[in-house]
């Protein structure tokens, strides 16, 4: 029966390696290293365990004097301690490699010869040949090679230290770059080629047949994880010396090109074709890619030197002690590790089925009544989690209750939002959200002329028009960019179409916010955010029924600007309008004389609206005669 004691158990690695030691005949006990407040991985980790009442968690952290661990806590002898704990990202503090790297191995070293271990197997990696360029075999180690980043040099260096040791015997294994499982795709972060895919899907716009031609993109070396812990299953319970170790690498050279091309024809993007006869230049901290090249790649500056390796490994003894068996071939998994990124990694897999609400954060701002109302319950109906923000907490309760109803989720956020302090505890409040739909706003209908000494008009109209939607805007923007994706739909007004008269103070206000939209869009493209207007026209909401001049024309229902708002929300265009204020404005830019000409009519055709200055419209003869005089008289004048 054999026992075994494993440090990072819960990582990706580890958590898999386990489940084949607990799957394995003859062994009695998995005891796992887990500090305290990751307590809460190991249960996820069971989950995944065929067998989780053989794996002990074990109190411990890499950071302390023997892990930590008083070995009469361990309650049996262990026969293999399997030291898979490290840090492994190149974007990593140098502290945090030296200590999870470098102190963490030197205690775990130290943890196996309390407790007697039989082996001591040590999970380094390829990194330890650093700039090596040729061959490296699995009896090489320090050939005078240098290393660029503190993960390189501290895997070097704990390799080193186990080494250097001879208290407790060991084996070493070397993986190359770990990718996801070959036959469920399955992986736990963006990493090595995966960063190139939002690239590729870009490239699969392009026709297939297109043929790229490229520099030499030099050599790599990427394996499956399910090669990595199948093939340390093995070799930890085969015959060999203390000392040895293995290359869990594709032996010998792999080209970028073939990596690239496999993942180009998973997606559907063109290939290389041709490579020329040319090296890109290795990238140093002295010769930095512009900041804004790698953003638009989604690559980190500090991983993009180590993504072209000068040195071929070979595997040959390794693939030998395992009966000839090598990781496959990377083009015959490269379509599953796709499937998987773009369903689960894939910081736009959100608006890979535009056209879905399921399961989308979308926050509606007015959702007590008309359009927000109307919309809140769509988008409810579509599986969407409705977050609803108005003023009126009891009527937002009755949306809720009315979408709950419907099969539907939804949470209510009541806000003032023209009070500042109250959008930032809104924001907090809402957390990281899918989708942002500004709809809250005011109208008024009063002619200039009447508005020259009610300034506050403009300042109440633009607080809540468009200051209002602008600070929730940037409140929840830095998460959406931190997601990699979001959609916000301002809704604006046809009127900004028409330039209707009696409006300057809405529509300046909704103006200012469409400007706002238009301009962050452009820069936001690339984070994957996009903002839509959607141009309403007149609707049949509580805000109009105070103006008796709109009873008598024709109004759009709540129901049917919803579906508005839902192409906005659905679709990557930027403007939702309708045709008859495309005509509108089409009207204003190829004859502007008689478009200004028509509103003016139409203006002096009605009444005002306001109380204090209420009219009826002129009498409709001398308007039209006015109307057609006025331009011949001006055009005789001249």
């Amino acid at each position: 029966m054999a026992t075994y004691f494993v440090t990072g158990g819960t990582g990706f690695l580890g958590r898999r390696l386990v489940e084949r030691l607990v799957a394995r005949p003859g062994t009695s006990a998995v005891h796992v290293l887990v500090r305290q407040r990751s307590m809460d991985r190991f249960t996820a980790a069971a989950q995944h365990w065929s067998r989780p009442d053989l794996v002990v968690p074990v109190i411990g952290d890499l950071g302390e004097p023997g892990l930590g661990v008083a070995v009469e806590t361990v309650s049996c002898a262990v026969d293999h301690v399997v030291h898979l704990g490290a840090v492994y990202d190149f974007t990593a503090q140098e502290a945090d490699n030296q200590r999870a790297n470098v102190a963490g191995t030197r205690h775990a070293l130290e943890f196996a010869e309390a407790v007697g271990a039989g082996l001591f197997h040590h999970v380094s990696s390829i990194a330890v040949a650093g700039d090596h360029r040729g061959r490296f075999t699995e009896r090489d180690f320090d050939l005078g090679q240098r290393h660029h980043s503190p993960y390189h040099a501290t895997k070097f260096a704990a390799e080193r230290l186990v080494r250097e040791q001879d208290r407790v015997p060991f084996r070493v294994y070397r993986p190359a770059a770990v990718v996801g499982d070959s036959r469920t795709g399955e992986m736990d972060k963006v990493d090595g080629p995966y960063y190139f895919l939002p690239v590729l899907t870009r490239l699969a716009r392009l026709p297939k047949t297109l043929p790229l031609v490229l520099p030499d993109l030099g050599g790599t070396n990427v394996v499956p994880v399910d090669y990595v812990v199948d093939a340390m299953t093995q070799l930890m319970h085969a015959d060999a010396p203390s000392g040895t170790t293995y290359h869990l690498t594709h032996n010998g050279k792999q080209r970028v090109t073939d990596v690239f091309n496999a993942l180009a024809t998973a997606v559907g993007a063109p290939r290389v074709r041709a490579s020329l006869p040319v090296r890109l230049p290795r990238l140093r901290a002295t010769r930095p890619v512009p900041a804004a090249v790698l953003n638009e790649l989604g690559v980190p500056a500090e991983v993009l030197p180590h993504l072209d390796l000068p040195t071929v490994f070979d595997s040959t003894a390794t693939v030998e002690a395992l009966g000839g068996i090598e990781p496959p071939d990377f083009a015959s998994y490269a379509d599953v590790l796709v499937r998987y990124w773009a369903e689960h990694l894939d910081p736009e897999r959100a608006w890979h089925d535009s056209r879905s609400l399921r399961g989308k954060r979308i926050v509606i701002t007015g959702a007590s009544s008309g359009i927000g109302r109307a919309t809140a319950l769509a988008v409810g109906e579509r599986g969407a989690t409705v977050l609803l923000v108005a003023r009126r907490q009891a009527e937002l309760e009755e949306v809720r209750a009315e979408i709950e109803q419907g099969g539907g989720t939804a949470s209510v956020h009541p806000c003032d939002l023209t009070d500042s302090d109250a959008v930032d505890a809104l924001v907090k409040d809402l957390g990281v959200v899918d989708m942002l739909v500004n709809n809250a706003g005011r109208s008024i209908r009063r002619a200039v002329h009447l508005s020259v000494d009610r300034l506050h008009d403009y300042e109440r109209t633009m607080a809540l028009n468009y200051f209002a939607p602008l600070r929730l805007t940037l409140g929840l923007l830095p998460g959406m960019r931190a997601r990699g994706f979001g959609r916000i739909v301002n809704v604006t007004t046809m009127g900004l179409q028409t330039d209707t008269p009696r409006f300057s103070a809405y529509l300046a206000s909704k103006a200012a916010l469409e400007a706002f939209g238009r301009a962050a869009g452009r820069e936001l493209l690339t984070d994957g955010v996009t903002i839509c207007a959607v141009r309403m026209p007149l609707v049949r909401t509580p805000m109009i029924r105070a103006t008796d001049a709109y009873k008598a024309i024709p109004a759009t229902s709540p129901e049917s600007a919803a579906k508005l708002v839902l192409r906005a929300l659905t679709s990557e265009t930027e403007v939702v309008q309708r045709s008859a204020g495309l005509a509108m404005e089409l009207l204003r830019v190829l004859a502007p004389g008689l478009a200004r000409q028509v509103l003016n009519l139409a203006y002096r055709l009605t009444g005002e609206s306001a109380p204090e200055a209420r009219t009826g419209p002129e009498r409709p003869l001398p308007v039209l005669a006015t109307a057609l005089v006025r331009p011949l008289w001006r055009g005789l004048r001249r």
